[in-house]
C-alpha cells in the first residue's frame, strides 16, 4: 500500500483516486495581507511573523529564505522559527535541508527543550526520510512526549508500512496515558485494515469501540473506520458505519461506493452513487473513477457514456488522469476500443496507469499488435518506465501476436526489467509458456514461486487443461481445495496481503473444461455441487461451463436442465446448448433452440447468433442427415442473420453434403469459395466423407491439396491410407504411410478414458501397462467368442494386410476404447451406464461391436468420440449408423 499522510494538526484532507487512504491536495494557501517589512533594523518578532505567514501561505521557498536572511542578520531561530522552517522543508521534500535545520536546532538545545520543534522534526523525518530508524531517533529523544509526538510517530510507521509497529506504539501511548485523538484513530485503524483479516477484524473493532466509548462522531474518523472494514472485506458492516452517521462528506460518499465497486458489489455502488447524487453531492475525481468500473463490468454503456459526458463538462475532471484511465477501461470492457483510445490520444497527462488501461484493452479485445505498437511507444516517448501491471498486458499480446516470432525472448526482456520475481508477471509468464506448449517451463515458475495467489493456481490449471493435461489439471484442483480449506481455517496471507486458495468462478469455468475432456462426470459433479454451495452456479460462464460439461460426458438431460436454471445465458450459453444437442444426434432440437436464440433476440435480448452458432447448427444439421435445412440456414445466414461465413463454415457444410453421400456437391462448395479464405477444413471435410462412402479418386484429389497446405499433419495420411486400404489398394496404402515416416510425420495414438471412483483411468491401443492388462485381455478374449457367436463379424478391412485374420482379430481386441468398456463391465454394478471418451473417430468394427457387446451385457454404453456420441443400447446406437 502506497504511504498515508497526515499533516498534523491540520483538519483531515480529501482522498487521492488512487488510494482512498492517501490524501490528495493540501489545504488552499491563506489570503490576507502579509506584515509590513521596514527596510531598518527588524524586529526578532517581525521576521519570525514574516517566516510563519509565508509558511502558512505555502510560499515555502520564500519561507526558507527568510531563515537563512534571518539568521544571516543575527536574529536566533527559536522554539517559534524552527516549527515554520521545517514545515516548509516538508512540503518541499528536502531531507537535506531538514537535517541541516535539525544540527541548527541540536546546537540551540530546541531539539529537546521545545516539544512543539521536537513534534515538527519527528514530522519532517517522517514524511520525508526513507529510514524509518531515523524517525525512531528523534522519537526516543524527546524527553515529554504528547498526543501530537505518539500521532506523528504512529502517522510515520503508517508510513513506512510497519504495521504491527505503529501498533505497538498505540498501545505504548495508552500506557504513557496520552489520550487519543481523531488522528491517532484513523493512523490505527489504516494500521488495523493491513493486518490478516482475523487480526485486523479484531483489533479494528476495539478501536471502533473505543470511538463510540469517547463519543467520536467526526467524519474523519468515521470515514476511516469504513474504510477499514471495506479493506477487510467486511462490506456489509462498513455499509452499516455509513448508515449509522448523518455527518457525511464527499469522502464518506466516495469511501462506500469505492469499497461496493473494489468487491465487485456493482450495483450496490451505482445504486449509492444515485444516492449521493439525490443528497447534493457533486461527483469529483474519486467517485467517478470508483463508479466507471461498475458500469464497465456491467456493461452499461450508455451510463459509463453520461458519466464521461458529465466529466467532459468539468474541466477539472476531464484533465484528471485517473479518469480517463477509469473511461479507457470502461469502453475497451464494453467493446468500444476506439472510443477508449480516442480519450486515451486526448488525455494531456498521461500517467503509467493510462498507459496500462489501454494496454490491457487492446489485448482483452485481440488487438495484439496494436497492443504491442502502443508499448513500443510507451517505452520511446512517454518517459515511463514498465511497471508489473504494464507486462501483465504486454506479455499475453506477444503470446497471441503472429507477428511476435520469437515470444520467450520477452522473458529475457522481464529479468532485465528486474520483475521476473513479480507475481502478476510470473502469472501471465505461465500463460504465455503453457499457450505456447512448453507446459513444464510453466511448471517451473509455478514451483518456484515465492507467493501464489488465486490468479497463479488458476492459470496453472488452464495451462493444463489448454496443453492436454487434463489428469494433471485435476490433481492440481485437488491440491488446491486442500489449501483452501486450509486457508478457511488459518486466514492465509501473505505479505500482509489477503491470499485466498479458494476456487473460485474463474477456476470453476478453467477447470471443467477438463473433466468435459475426460469424461469425468462424477468430478464435474462434484464441481457442481460446489458451485451451489458457494453461489457460483448462476455465474454465467460457470453455467455455461456446466451445460458443456455434462453434455460432453453424455448427460444431455442434466446440461439442459442446468441451461433452462440458469438465469442469465449468454451467447457462449446458446452455443454450447445447441452444440450439445448437435452432438448427440438430436438435430431437430438444435434447430429449434436455434430458432428460440435468434426469437429472443427479435424481442429485445441482446443474444444474438454469432458465427460459432452456425458452426454448432451446421454440425448438428450434419450429425442428424439435415441436409437441405442446413444448405438452407448457409444460404440465408449472412443477409438474415448477418454473418459472413467464413472457412469453417464452409467445412461444415462440406461435411453436411458429403456424410450425406452428395459428394459432387460438397466438392463445388469448394470451388464456389472466395479466395480469401482457407480451404484446409473444406478439403480435410471432404477426404472423410470420401473415406466414409470409399471414393478413390476424389479422395486422393483432395488428399494432394490437403497435403500441399498442411504436409506435416498425420490426420491426412492415415484419412487416404484408410481409402486405399478399405479398396484393397495395400500397395498404395503402404506408400502413404511409407510417405508419412520419411517426413518424420507420426499418428496420434487412440487414447480413451473411463472414470473410477476418484480417478480417470487412461487406455492407448495395445496398452499392457495398467495394472489390470492381463485380466482386461482375458475378459476381452471371452467378449469376444460370446460376440461372435451372437452374429458379430470383424471388420478387418482397414488392419495391416502382411499379417493373418486371428492377428488382425487381436489388433481389434487392442482398440483403446474396448479396454476402456471392458474396464467399465468389470468394475461396475449391473446395469451401471458406462461412459467411455475417445481422441480419435470410433474405427467401424468397434462401432460394430459396442453394439453386440451392449446386448450381451444389458448395458448402456455411451462413447464419445472425437466428432460425436454414440449411445448403445439393446444392440443399436444412437447415430442409426449415420455417422
Amino acid at each position: 500500500m502506497s504511504s498515508w499522510i497526515c499533516t498534523l494538526p491540520r483538519p483531515p484532507l480529501p482522498l487521492s483516486p488512487s488510494n482512498p487512504l492517501q490524501i490528495q491536495n493540501p489545504p488552499p494557501p491563506f489570503i490576507g495581507k502579509p506584515p509590513e517589512l521596514t527596510s531598518g533594523t527588524r524586529s526578532k518578532s517581525s521576521w519570525i511573523e514574516s517566516l510563519r505567514f509565508q509558511t502558512r501561505s505555502n510560499s515555502f521557498r520564500e519561507a526558507i529564505t527568510t531563515f537563512i536572511q534571518m539568521q544571516a542578520s543575527g536574529i536566533r531561530p527559536d522554539n517559534f522559527a524552527f516549527p515554520a522552517v521545517l514545515k516548509a522543508a516538508t512540503a518541499l521534500q528536502d531531507l537535506g535541508l531538514g537535517e541541516q535545520i535539525h544540527a541548527s536546532a541540536i546546537k540551540l538545545g530546541y531539539d529537546s527543550r521545545s516539544v512543539t520543534v521536537a513534534n515538527t522534526l519527528l514530522h519532517m523525518y517522517g514524511q520525508c526520510s526513507y529510514d524509518v530508524h531515523q524517525v525512531l531517533k528523534v522519537f526516543h529523544r524527546i524527553p515529554q512526549r504528547d498526543q501530537v509526538s505518539w500521532n506523528s510517530m504512529i502517522n510515520a510507521l503508517c508510513k513506512y508500512e510497519q504495521w504491527e509497529l505503529a501498533l505497538e506504539a498505540f498501545r505504548l501511548m495508552g500506557l504513557e496515558r496520552i489520550e487519543p485523538s481523531s488522528f491517532t484513530l484513523v493512523s490505527v485503524a489504516l494500521a488495523c485494515s493491513n493486518l490478516n483479516r482475523c487480526d485486523g477484524l479484531r483489533l479494528g473493532k476495539q478501536v471502533h469501540g473505543y470511538s463510540l466509548r469517547v463519543d467520536d462522531r467526526k467524519t474523519f474518523t468515521t470515514n476511516s473506520l469504513m474504510a477499514m472494514y471495506a479493506k477487510l472485506g467486511r462490506i456489509d458492516d462498513a455499509k452499516i458505519v455509513f448508515e449509522m452517521f448523518a455527518q457525511r462528506d464527499m469522502v464518506s460518499w466516495n469511501t462506500v461506493i469505492s469499497a461496493f465497486s473494489q468487491n465487485d458489489r456493482f450495483r450496490e455502488a451505482l445504486e449509492y452513487f444515485s444516492f449521493m447524487k439525490d443528497e447534493g453531492f457533486q461527483s469529483d475525481g474519486v467517485t467517478i473513477s470508483s463508479v466507471l468500473p461498475a458500469c464497465s463490468h456491467l456493461e452499461l454503456l450508455d451510463l459509463g457514456k453520461q458519466i464521461h459526458a458529465y466529466a467532459f463538462r468539468n474541466d477539472d475532471l476531464i484533465g484528471n488522469s485517473f479518469v480517463a484511465s477509469a473511461l479507457v477501461d470502461m469502453y475497451c470492457n464494453c467493446k468500444q476500443v476506439v472510443s477508449g483510445r480516442r480519450v486515451f490520444d486526448s488525455a494531456l497527462d498521461r500517467k503509467l496507469a493510462l498507459w496500462n488501461a489501454m494496454l490491457a484493452g487492446y489485448t482483452q479485445n485481440g488487438f495484439y499488435m496494436e497492443a504491442l505498437m502502443l508499448f513500443m511507444k510507451l517505452m520511446v516517448v512517454s518517459g515511463h518506465f514498465p511497471n508489473p501491471t504494464t507486462m501483465a498486458s504486454v506479455l499475453p499480446a506477444c503470446v497471441h501476436c503472429e507477428a511476435f516470432v520469437d515470444k520467450e525472448v520477452v522473458h529475457g526482456y522481464v529479468l532485465k526489467l528486474g520483475l521476473g520475481r513479480d507475481r502478476y508477471v510470473q502469472n501471465a509468464l505461465m500463460d504465455l509458456y503453457s499457450r505456447i506448449g512448453k507446459i513444464e517451463e510453466s511448471k517451473y515458475i509455478f514451483h518456484n514461486m515465492e507467493s501464489k495467489d488465486i490468479v497463479s493456481w488458476n492459470t496453472m490449471i488452464t495451462g493444463y487443461v489448454v496443453c492436454g493435461y487434463h489428469e494433471d489439471a485435476l490433481s492440481l484442483l485437488h491440491e488446491m481445495q486442500i489449501l483452501g480449506r486450509k486457508d478457511e481455517e488459518d486466514d492465509n496471507f501473505d505479505n500482509n496481503t489477503k491470499v485466498s486458495f479458494k476456487p473460485n468462478s474463474v477456476t470453476l469455468m478453467t477447470i471443467l473444461p477438463g473433466c468435459a475432456a475426460l469424461a469425468a462426470l462424477t468430478k464435474g459433479k462434484e464441481i457442481h455441487a460446489y458451485a451451489i454451495r458457494n453461489a457460483l452456479e448462476s455465474d454465467v460462464a460457470v453455467g455455461s461451463a456446466l451445460v458443456d460439461t455434462y453434455a460432453k460426458c453424455g448427460c444431455l438431460n442434466m446440461a439442459r436442465r442446468v441451461f433452462d436454471m440458469m438465469p442469465t445465458r449468454n451467447v457462449i450459453t446458446w452455443n454450447v446448448i445447441i452444440m450439445a444437442y448437435g452432438m448427440h444426434g438430436e438435430g431437430h432440437e438444435a434447430l429449434a433452440l436455434f430458432k428460440r436464440m435468434v426469437a429472443e433476440g427479435v424481442g429485445g435480448g441482446e443474444v444474438k447468433p454469432n458465427e460459432v452458432t452456425f458452426i454448432a447448427i451446421f454440425a448438428a444439421c450434419s450429425h442428424s442427415g439435415m441436409v437441405d435445412e442446413g444448405r438452407q440456414l448457409f444460404q440465408r445466414m449472412k443477409e438474415d442473420y448477418g454473418v459472413e461465413p467464413n472457412g469453417d463454415h464452409y467445412a461444415c457444410v462440406v461435411d453436411l453434403l458429403g456424410r450425406a453421400g452428395r459428394l459432387d456437391e460438397a466438392y463445388e462448395i469448394i470451388n464456389s469459395m472466395p479466395t480469401s479464405l482457407d480451404r484446409v477444413g473444406t478439403w480435410s471435410s471432404l477426404l472423410g466423407a470420401c473415406r466414409i462412402h470409399q471414393n478413390v479418386q476424389l479422395g486422393e484429389f483432395s488428399a494432394l491439396n490437403l497435403l500441399q497446405l498442411e504436409p506435416n499433419v498425420a490426420s491426412h495420411y492415415v484419412l487416404l491410407s484408410n481409402i486405399y486400404s478399405s479398396a484393397g489398394l495395400w500397395e498404395k496404402a503402404n506408400e502413404v504411410r511409407k510417405n508419412m515416416k520419411e517426413r518424420g510425420v507420426r499418428k496420434e495414438p487412440g487414447c480413451s478414458w473411463i472414470e473410477f471412483g476418484d480417478e480417470v483411468h487412461k487406455f492407448v491401443a495395445g496398452d499392457t501397462s495398467h495394472p489390470r492388462s492381463e485380466q482386461l485381455y482375458e475378459f476381452l478374449d471371452d467378449l469376444f467368442t460370446r460376440l461372435k457367436k451372437e452374429g458379430y463379424i470383424p471388420n478387418t478391412s482397414c488392419v495391416l494386410h502382411n499379417v493373418n485374420e486371428q492377428e488382425k482379430e487381436n489388433l481389434l481386441c487392442g482398440h483403446s476404447e474396448r479396454l476402456a468398456i471392458a474396464f467399465g463391465l468389470l468394475n461396475s454394478p449391473p446395469g451401471t451406464t458406462i461412459r467411455v471418451a475417445k481422441n480419435l473417430r470410433v474405427c467401424n468394427d468397434c462401432h460394430s461391436a459396442t453394439k453386440f457387446i451392449s446386448k450381451i451385457v444389458d448395458r448402456e454404453i455411451v462413447v464419445r468420440d472425437v466428432r460425436r456420441f454414440h449411445h448403445f443400447k439393446d444392440g443399436g446406437c444412437s447415430c442409426g449408423d449415420y455417422w
